[in-house]
């Protein structure tokens, strides 16, 4: 999927061929200090942040300056004091954060937000598809912000690493939220997630063998449940037997053996994903009806859509809803429930790279030098270089590679 990305085509100066001065000048000086923003989000729809004040500290200690809105980290269980005795100044007013050379958080940007911030900023957030709107990207394009989208950064092996340390966190999760859902309140059906000697243990099925989808099943198998995983994937279901052992059912994504599934199943756990246009697998509404009442669902890739078509983006107001007598848990970015794992996973990836960004000469600079760090920006100093977004919305986007060439 991640090949599809048009920032991928470009194939940046790889850091080895970095070696004649006329090329270190070109592309910036080093050890630029960086002037960082991070604003409190709306604790109604965000609890986490993207970095914690160990992070601060070390960045501080390079000599970048980090800017925090009063508040922050209250959510995440983080104070303000616990960031100014590590090194960030704590300011109360917002325009003051937006105003930053660089801005991060974790949510998606709204209007107002881009609003506050100044031409040719850089914004480093989550990228959020469902509820992405034309608008803001309109907003971000004009103020020619360069936008990066911290989900869709690579590392040296080509993989993401932030989606895969949320996936880790969302696994275990999901297991902890199918067993509150299946015991008695909110209408659950009273069962224990797991097995009991003498009865029959509880049935989860999970759509998706990635990382998600293995640890989920790695959780629930140790609480003694009878666990499904489907997928499209041969080879990530082998991996997943081999991390797992025998013990757990593995099947392709054939209609009648998941229809099979759903019949029995208590909880089912959607993790699949599918990023730029991939041609997409959806449990229908009728395989929905055939689940049993008071059966949980809970669809960690609700914020591109859903495994389900009866998915809809729920809030940490009101994370559940009930659709065919079925329980619907769809909280896009379910690791909001434990925000302070959460925003220590960030902050771990966060804050080495930016200390990266910094020793390369800052964040254009690094663009131009690290091919990972390119696939994460969707709009380059407001021109649109994510090719899925552009047709979404019905916006020009051009290619990143021909962009870094010209400027």
């Amino acid at each position: 999927m991640a090949s599809e990305n048009p920032s991928q085509s470009y194939y940046g100066i790889g850091r080895e061929a970095l070696y004649p001065q006329e090329q270190l000048v070109e592309l910036g000086r080093k050890g630029d200090k960086l002037t960082f923003g991070i604003p409190k989000e709306d604790n109604t729809k965000e609890t986490r942040i993207p970095l914690t004040p160990q992070g601060v500290g070390l960045l501080k200690d390079n000599g970048h300056q980090v800017f925090m809105q009063s508040g922050a980290g209250l959510a995440s269980r983080f104070t303000d004091t616990d960031y100014s005795e590590a090194g960030a100044f704590i300011v109360s007013n917002k325009k003051e954060i937006f105003s930053k050379d660089i801005v991060v958080k974790v949510s998606s940007p709204n209007k107002e937000e881009i609003g506050l911030m100044k031409e040719r900023a850089v914004l480093v957030s989550l990228l959020n598809y469902a509820e992405m709107e034309a608008n803001v990207l309109k907003m971000i394009m004009q103020k020619k912000v360069t936008a990066i989208a911290m989900d869709l950064l690579m590392d040296e092996h080509q993989s993401f690493p932030v989606v895969r340390s949320l996936s880790e966190i969302e696994g275990n999760v999901a297991v902890m939220v199918a067993a509150q859902q299946l015991g008695f309140e909110d209408g659950g059906k009273g069962v224990l997630l797991g097995g009991v000697t003498g009865i029959s243990p509880t049935e989860l099925v999970i759509l998706g063998a990635g990382t998600a989808g293995t640890v989920a099943a790695k959780a629930a198998l140790g609480l003694g449940a009878e666990v499904k995983v489907f997928d499209q994937s041969i080879s990530k279901l082998r991996d997943l037997v081999n991390n797992l052992g025998q013990n757990v059912f593995t099947s392709n994504l054939h209609p009648n053996v998941l229809s099979k599934a759903l019949k029995s199943a208590d909880a089912v756990v959607g993790t699949l994903r599918f990023l730029y246009g991939s041609k997409r697998f959806m449990v229908t509404n009728e395989l929905v009806q055939l689940m049993k009442p008071g059966a949980v669902i809970i669809d960690l890739s609700v914020d591109q859509g859903g495994c389900f078509e009866t998915s809809s983006p729920t809030t940490l107001k009101k994370p559940l809803y009930k659709a065919y007598k079925i329980k619907h848990f769809c909280l896009a970015g379910i690791s909001m429930l434990v925000p302070r794992t959460a925003s220590i996973a960030f902050s771990n990836i966060l804050t080495q790279l930016f200390l990266e960004v910094g020793d390369r000469g800052g964040v254009m600079s690094y663009i131009k030098e690290d091919k990972g760090f390119c696939n994460g920006v969707y709009c380059y100093q407001g021109i649109l270089t994510n090719h899925y977004i552009g047709s979404r919305f019905n916006l020009p986007s051009k290619d990143i590679g021909l962009l870094l060439a010209a400027f």
